[in-house]
């Protein structure tokens, strides 16, 4: 029998379990709540691909144009390498010949016995905050506020004088020992809880899956190589009369990488690492061919699989990724425009 369009099942009881959710979740919720863990899940994995992708990218493009031939070529070979094969492969290689072979439990991996690695995942503290925490966290926000307003105001002075405030790092090093005051004077309302060995498995503190540690370090591998090229050529792209220039007047190469090439870098870098960003997002789909509990897998797969809407459940899935790749696109795009502007 065909079943009628709507979408009145997002209230119905899921009834299976999940094996990871950054938000809670119990089988008893219903698949409004599947849809929500599918979401998070995506983005904290397709985040935390983005930021190291990106920082991992920036050091490879660097050390491509690195004047020693033999970081040069490691460089060069890794890109190659990476870009070359598969971004599937990649994910199944890590999940299957890598964290799958990893200890037990029991033999896992330490460090500072705080930090376990084994064959089920990444074990590492977990944050406890108490009642009074909250005026630590006020007094965070207010000082963040006066920072970021003392921060502006010091660049427009310098670019109205040529000297920053004299008074900017004492005032940053005050609003943060003011935060260090209160949170003392409340009695230190944070403590970690410390994951500890307890039966086949470790209890308390937090942990990512074997799946998503996989798919987190196949996809940031992949993508780096991608972005280090991008880097190479927006350096590439800069004259080289501004390095002997700024050689000329005693800029360190880390100073005139960071104030004179990077910033010009950026207006053509930018462009194509907001769709290295965006595909990212959408890559992390491929996730699902190693069981990790992103929207695909939860909401396409098993809550398809278990009330037949297909069509409304494919037109959710694609509403998200539309709706969240426009937003980034959005934010970037503007972001760029202002570069391009206070460039031009």
């Amino acid at each position: 029998m065909e079943l009628p369009f709507g979408f009145d099942f997002i209230s119905s009881t899921a009834g299976f379990d999940i094996g990871w959710s950054i938000i809670p979740y119990e089988p008893t919720m219903s698949y409004g709540r599947v849809y929500l863990v599918g979401i998070f899940n995506t983005l904290i994995l397709s985040a935390l691909i983005i930021l190291f992708a990106t920082i991992s990218g920036f050091v490879v493009g660097i050390i491509r144009l690195s004047r020693n031939f033999l970081l040069s070529q490691c460089a060069r070979w890794y890109v190659e390498f990476i870009r070359n094969i598969p971004l599937l492969i990649q994910i199944i290689f890590w999940f299957i010949v890598v964290f799958s072979t990893l200890p037990p439990p029991k033999e896992s991996y330490h460090l500072l016995d705080i930090f376990f690695l084994n064959n089920r995942g990444f074990y590492f503290p977990s944050p406890v905050f108490e009642s009074n925490a909250s005026w630590t966290l006020i007094t965070t926000l207010i000082a963040g506020i006066g920072s970021f307003i003392l921060i502006k105001k010091s660049r427009a002075y310098r670019k109205l004088s040529g000297n920053r405030l004299a008074a900017l790092y004492p005032t940053l090093l005050a609003l943060l020992s003011v935060i260090i005051i209160v949170f003392i004077a409340t009695g230190t309302p944070l403590h970690w809880k410390i994951p500890t060995l307890q039966g086949f498995n470790f209890q308390d503190g937090y942990f990512f899956p074997t799946a998503f540690a996989a798919a987190f370090v196949s996809m940031t591998i992949y993508r780096s190589a991608t972005i280090g090229e991008m880097v190479r050529a927006g350096i590439q792209s800069i004259d080289r009369g501004q390095l002997e220039a700024a050689a000329a007047i005693g800029f360190s190469p880390f100073k005139t990488l960071r104030l004179i090439i990077v910033p010009q870098a950026a207006r053509a870098i930018l462009p194509p690492l907001i769709n290295i960003w965006l595909t990212i997002l959408k890559e992390s789909s491929l996730a699902v061919a190693i069981g990790f509990p992103e929207l695909v897998s939860v909401f396409i797969q098993t809550s398809l699989n278990q009330t037949g809407r297909a069509i409304e459940i494919v037109m959710m899935v694609m509403f998200f990724y539309m709706c969240t790749s426009l937003l980034i696109s959005f934010v970037m795009n503007r972001y760029n425009k202002r570069i391009q502007m206070q460039e031009g």
